[in-house]
C-alpha cells in the first residue's frame, strides 16, 4: 500500500473507501522522519475517502512532530478538495 523510497513515501494502492482504513493505518506506521513527502503519483483510482485519509495522515503526522507534504496529487482529488472548500488544508508540493 505504501512503499518507502529513499526520499519519500509512495502510495501504490487505490485511495478508495475499501482501502481507506488500511491506508490510514499504513501511513501512520510509515511516518518515521521529521519531514515526509507522500507521493500520490501511482494512485490510479481515488474517491472522496482519499481526502479523509490525507486529513488523517496530517493529524497523525502533526501528533508525531512530522511535517507532511503531498506530491503528484491526482487531479480528481484536488478537484474534490476544492469543491469541499478544504484545498488549503493540504500542503502540496
Amino acid at each position: 500500500m505504501i512503499e518507502r523510497q529513499p526520499d519519500h513515501l509512495r502510495v501504490t494502492a487505490p485511495m478508495v473507501m475499501a482501502n481507506a482504513r488500511g491506508l490510514l493505518d499504513a501511513g501512520r506506521a510509515a511516518f518515521k522522519q521529521t519531514r515526509e513527502v507522500v507521493d500520490l503519483g501511482a494512485v490510479t483510482e481515488a474517491d472522496s475517502s482519499a481526502l479523509a485519509v490525507m486529513l488523517g495522515w496530517l493529524r497523525a503526522a502533526e501528533g508525531q512532530g512530522t511535517h507532511l507534504t503531498f506530491t503528484n496529487t491526482p487531479a480528481g482529488v484536488r478537484s474534490l478538495a476544492e469543491l469541499y472548500g478544504i484545498a488549503d488544508l493540504f500542503p502540496l508540493a
